[in-house]
């Protein structure tokens, strides 16, 4: 018994239909009934006269359904178990997997399924509803499987292309942050270097008293400043520059790797499609002569034998073999490159999780770098407020009085 065909239940059609000699009854998988020559191998929906003539072969002409082979649609595929839950996802759509070529059964296809750059999806206007692979999130797995028109130009961009892209972005866009944080780093080392240098200055040092200690407070102050930002500087470099430019350094060469992967799988999947559209104008030609031979004897214009309708019907059924053959390969072709698109977008999906947290952590790291080194500065003037507040004029007059006095015997007026 061929793959997917599945023989009547006892006691139904056998029961009440006598097929002719070699003929037999199966249930296409989806549940619809066709007819099998067990001899030629030929293949029709009709149930086959058991009157004298040509037996029942398949074509337009006697059917306004789609041409068959072996119970199949030509324009779909073999139905078989799925390998993964993502794969039932994407086959719940019906029968047929491809649109776009000039055999007869491009208008059933249509129907079902429509094939766009070469992949398939199924038809708008038929399309039964699909269930996310993560439905409780925006997941790139669910999003990206379409290509879109280039802004650019007139061609276009692969849905995983642009997840590819903003991967890059994300890169460049850290590297950024990462040289933001360096010239951060370089105006605290310059404004440490011009505060030391500055407590360094000479200006008001013979300024006395209580306000000539607050004043040198304050010089010495802007030294333990110049130190505080000394180390958020250096603090800075290791705990958030570093990290920032160092975190997935193959970063670019890994995302190469996926481009090309998904890319040859695509490729593939272009070659396939070609190969079924071959494969389908040579079944509508084959067709197309057993057609015309056979009705070339039905109405005596040719001396053709019956041997010439087998030997055209024998063609007709290798084309169909043919065609189900590279349908198949297509399905396979398009299965990996849809497993690869699967696994693929959520690993692109993760290192994006995983660079914007990194990147988080990092910011806060600065901004609690940030939050000690004003408490440290405030630290540093704190002495500073100290002493003004213990700033007294009358005090300091008095101590410069007692240290500086000459005398305190006043002059008065010569008398005569």
């Amino acid at each position: 018994m061929k793959p997917g065909m599945v023989p009547p239940p006892l006691g139904e059609e056998s029961q009440i239909v006598v097929l002719p000699p070699g003929w037999q009854s199966y249930l296409s998988p989806q549940g619809r009934r066709y007819y099998v020559n067990t001899t030629t191998n030929e293949t029709t929906w009709e149930r086959p006269s058991s009157s004298p003539g040509i037996p029942a072969s398949p074509g337009p002409h006697r059917s306004s359904l789609p041409p068959t082979v072996n119970g199949y649609h030509v324009a779909g595929t073999p139905a078989h178990p799925p390998e993964t839950a993502h794969m039932s996802v994407r086959k719940s759509t019906g029968d047929s997997q491809n649109l776009g070529s000039s055999s007869p059964s491009k208008k059933q296809s249509k129907e079902n399924t429509i094939t766009i750059n070469c992949v398939t999806f199924p038809h708008p206007d038929t399309m039964l509803e699909q269930q996310l692979l993560k439905p409780t999130e925006w997941s790139y797995c669910d999003y990206f499987w379409a290509d879109k028109k280039d802004p650019q130009g007139n061609g276009t961009v692969a849905g995983f292309e642009l997840l590819l892209q903003k991967q890059l972005k994300g890169k460049q866009m850290q590297k950024e942050m990462s040289e933001f944080i360096r010239e951060r780093i370089k105006i605290e080392e310059e404004y440490a270097k011009n505060l030391a240098k500055l407590s360094q200055n000479s200006l008001a040092a013979q300024e006395e008293g209580s306000l000539g200690e607050a004043w040198a407070q304050v010089k010495k102050s802007l030294a333990d400043e110049a130190e505080v930002h000394l180390k958020f500087s250096a603090k800075l470099h290791s705990e958030v520059e570093k990290p920032l430019m160092n975190f997935r350094e193959n970063f670019k060469k890994d995302m190469k790797k996926c481009d090309h992967h998904i890319a040859d799988l695509r490729k593939q999947l272009v070659s396939r499609y070609a190969a079924v559209e071959k494969a389908r104008k040579a079944l509508t030609e084959r067709q197309r002569d057993l057609e015309m031979k056979t009705q070339q004897l039905e109405i005596k214009l040719s001396n053709k034998t019956e041997e010439d309708i087998k030997k055209a019907r024998r063609k007709s059924t290798q084309a169909g073999d043919d065609l189900m053959r590279c349908v198949d390969l297509y399905n396979q072709a398009q299965s990996k490159w849809f497993e690869e698109m699967v696994t693929t977008t959520l690993e692109l999906e993760r290192l994006e999780v995983e660079r914007v947290e990194m990147i988080r952590q990092h910011l806060c790291q600065y901004t609690q770098l940030r939050h000690e080194t004003d408490m440290f500065n405030q630290s540093t003037v704190e002495p500073v407020d100290q002493l003004l507040r213990k700033v007294d004029p009358a005090k300091d007059r008095e101590l410069w009085v007692r240290e500086h006095k000459t005398g305190n015997i006043r002059p008065v007026d010569m008398e005569i």
